[in-house]
């Protein structure tokens, strides 16, 4: 998640995720915080226009028990192991099992609304244009990086507020999107147009691809794109040898300040490398929230930096110009570095992985 625009409600952290993550004062953020932030407490599956829902369950994920991070949130990728079809290329209708039960997507879909930034990355991968879109709080305009592919989508609201007269003006005939985000518009959702869930954008994105990838039948298509990711990623590592320095991903958003940890977008693909992160970042959450006075735990060999929305309502400035963020190793050997939010911490499919890899590659490994 994502990791993860427009949350503004930091989780209560369990005294065992504070020890794990070495903190004083800070917080760890699983979860729990991202379900609360976006206001998912409930909800049921309906009736799909052109197709059925059910929420089955032996398929949609205990919701008490996802909410509570920790173990439960590092299981998300096993709980999805039974989503997607069994229905082979070409062959309609089928049935996806996806994280609010079983939805039957009658023909091929050709209009596809998406209600998040994953979801866009993953159709724009596989050819497919969207006709409508959400942004997040913080651009709402298109990625640069999916400008000349994605086409002209209209604008059917922000991740955390659809407009769903528009979506349903567009006469979709697939709606892809995640429990953790629209929940509680599922079931209007589903009476517009057939709706697939995953359970979270973020952490899961290989999976998310997959499942994305299912409606049109184009799961081979996803799968080599991911092994030829992964054969990237593996390049940079055989390119470093023993010598990996470590990441830091720090991210500046309105009210607090994050170092993205294990269970993330960007932790999958640090993972990947592998490139180790310093110790505070290797806790299975998706981040570990700090205060400017603990800039200090940022420190890496390398530290990649960020910022959601506008600099100016975050603290980002503040901290770059203050006297402990230039005592860092990695701000004295220059090696801190700005990047791309929309790639590193937003785009949560395979297109902007690539970027990371690529931007990784120029700084750590290049040559790899």
């Amino acid at each position: 998640m994502s990791p993860t625009p427009g949350n503004q409600t930091v989780s209560r952290v369990s005294r065992r995720s504070l020890l794990a993550a070495g903190l004083s004062g800070g917080a760890v953020l699983g979860l729990g915080g991202l379900l609360t932030a976006c206001g998912s407490s409930g909800g049921s599956a309906g009736g799909s226009a052109g197709g059925t829902a059910q929420a089955s369950s032996g398929s949609a994920p205990n919701q008490k028990s996802v909410k509570q991070g920790g173990d439960d949130y590092a299981a998300v990728i096993e709980k999805m192991k039974g989503f997607g079809t069994d229905a082979a290329p070409g062959v309609y209708p089928r049935t996806v099992k996806h994280a609010m039960g079983e939805t039957v997507v009658p023909a091929k879909p050709v209009r596809v609304v998406v209600l998040d930034t994953g979801e866009l990355d993953n159709v724009v991968s596989l050819g497919i244009q969207p006709v409508g879109v959400v942004y997040t709080d913080g651009s709402k305009a298109m990625p640069s990086y999916l400008k000349d592919k994605a086409g002209s989508p209209a604008n059917v609201g922000t991740i955390n507020s659809l407009n769903l007269e528009a979506i349903a003006a567009l006469k979709p005939d697939l709606i892809l999107g995640s429990q953790l985000r629209a929940q509680d518009q599922y079931a209007q959702l589903s009476k517009i147009a057939p709706t697939v869930f995953s359970l979270r954008p973020g952490y899961p994105w290989k999976q998310n691809f997959q499942l994305n990838a299912s409606p049109f039948g184009l799961e081979a298509e996803a799968r080599a794109q991911l092994d030829a990711y992964q054969a990237a990623a593996a390049a940079i590592g055989g390119k470093l040898g023993d010598k990996r320095p470590t990441i830091t991903p720090l991210r500046f958003m309105p009210g607090k300040t994050r170092l993205y940890a294990e269970l993330s977008f960007i932790g999958t693909i640090l993972t990947d490398v592998p490139l180790p992160q310093p110790k505070i970042e290797q806790v299975k959450e998706l981040a570990v929230e700090i205060s400017p006075e603990q800039i200090d735990k940022a420190d890496a060999d390398w530290i990649f930096y960020g910022v959601y929305g506008s600099p100016s309502s975050t603290n980002q400035d503040a901290v770059l110009g203050g006297a402990l963020w230039k005592t860092l190793g990695g701000v004295k050997s220059g090696q801190a570095r700005p990047v791309s939010d929309e790639t590193w911490f937003l785009g949560l499919g395979v297109m902007a992985a690539n970027a990371v890899l690529a931007d990784l590659k120029g700084f750590v490994a290049p040559g790899a």
